[in-house]
């Protein structure tokens, strides 16, 4: 089932599927596996441009490395701005603490105010991915083995994909749009129900 909301379509996954990263388990591999880099908006493009240089103390030599090569950004087999990677592992903007768990080199300049842009839509989305077309964007819940302890723990706390991407779906389309989706979702859950 598809829920139009303006001009998004949201698919029924984002409001019955469960899902809270449980990157205790999974390490952040979400930011090292895949055949790209992440997806990146057209405009985000120009904000990795201007905000490097105050990222790129946070970053790893690899990732400098990788990003003074191929650059803030590249265009992957797609024909789509994605971040650019490491060898072809882990996105550039990648850093690992002491346990081993990546987190995001963007995100911790923007909590210590360095920047004022958290990180790449796409990544803040996550498990949601959000495809443009030429009128409207499609809202999908992406299901990928390596979240599978990600579902447990969201089943575990019953956490729908819609209320654990709250603020990315807040700060992607806005509150009244959010709003709309949680009357949907009420609506939804009591139709199931």
């Amino acid at each position: 089932m598809i829920f139009e909301l303006g001009n998004t379509l949201v698919s029924e996954d984002i409001l019955k599927e469960e899902f809270v990263c449980n990157i205790s388990k999974c390490k952040g591999q979400c930011c090292v596996d895949g055949d790209a880099g992440a997806p990146l908006e057209e405009e985000e493009i120009n904000i990795l441009k201007n905000i490097y240089s105050e990222v790129k103390p946070y970053l790893r030599k690899e990732g400098i490395d990788a990003i003074e090569k191929q650059g803030e950004y590249v265009v992957d087999y797609d024909g789509e701005y994605v971040t650019p990677l490491v060898k072809g592992k882990e996105c550039a903007y990648v850093i690992f603490d002491e346990n081993g768990i990546t987190k995001c080199g963007i995100e911790k300049a923007f909590e210590e105010k360095k920047v004022d842009f958290q990180k790449p839509i796409s990544c803040h989305l996550y498990p949601i991915r959000v495809k443009k077309y030429k009128d409207f964007e499609g809202i999908n819940y992406d299901v990928w083995d390596i979240c599978s302890d990600a579902c447990t723990l969201g089943q575990e706390l019953k956490v729908p994909v819609y209320k654990f991407t709250k603020n990315a779906l807040i700060r992607k389309y806005g509150e009244n749009w959010y709003k709309e989706l949680e009357q949907v979702a009420r609506l939804y859950k009591e139709d199931k129900n």
